[in-house]
């Protein structure tokens, strides 16, 4: 490899996507390319500065099943809702927990683009574009800041899947979590 390596093929090597004989051969190019090397350096940072965000429950962002199940192997403790498409759910969040989990169920076999819209009553409103998740599911798992859901007072929280097509979005689901302070 006489070029520097994409981004993508750095986050591939970083997130153990590739074939043995690609890592093979990316990991010979990291030894020859002090560039490349110093991107996938970076990477490296970057996840771990995300990773201590999210940890200190300053991030909310959807969250894949696995990540899920390494929170718990962890020892972590979650506290977790399920809800159908145009129901509502009470919620909460205790000082001992460490992160709240919002499963949204959808219909989502044959979709090939979500995006997930938060609002609170408080007036906020989030979009999180072209969020990944598996069709094969039928959820969506979202994990909102869990240092900043503790301080809320009493509130009502609206979320709503949306499939984006090429002539524009249709819902999916739309959820409503009625929040009581723990």
């Amino acid at each position: 490899m006489k070029d520097h390596l994409e981004f993508n093929a750095l986050v591939d090597y970083w997130f153990d996507g590739l074939a043995p004989e690609r890592e093979r051969a990316l990991e010979q190019h990291f030894f020859a390319c002090a560039h490349c090397a110093g991107r996938l350096d970076e990477l490296a940072a970057l996840g771990a500065g995300i990773r201590a965000v999210f940890r200190a429950g300053a991030l909310g962002t959807v969250v894949s099943r696995g990540f899920v199940e390494g929170l718990k192997r962890e020892g972590l403790r979650l506290r977790e809702y399920r809800v159908a498409p145009g129901a509502s759910v009470d919620c909460t969040i205790a000082a001992a927990d460490d992160f709240v989990i919002s499963r949204l169920e959808a219909p989502l076999a044959g979709v090939e683009r979500v995006d997930l819209v938060w609002s609170s009553e408080r007036g906020e409103t989030h979009t999180f574009e072209d969020i990944p998740f598996d069709p094969a599911a039928g959820e969506v798992l979202f994990c909102p800041p869990a240092a900043k859901v503790k301080t809320l007072p009493a509130h009502t929280d609206r979320m709503r899947l949306l499939a984006v097509e090429a002539g524009g979005a249709r819902t999916l689901g739309e959820y409503t979590f009625v929040h009581t302070p723990g």
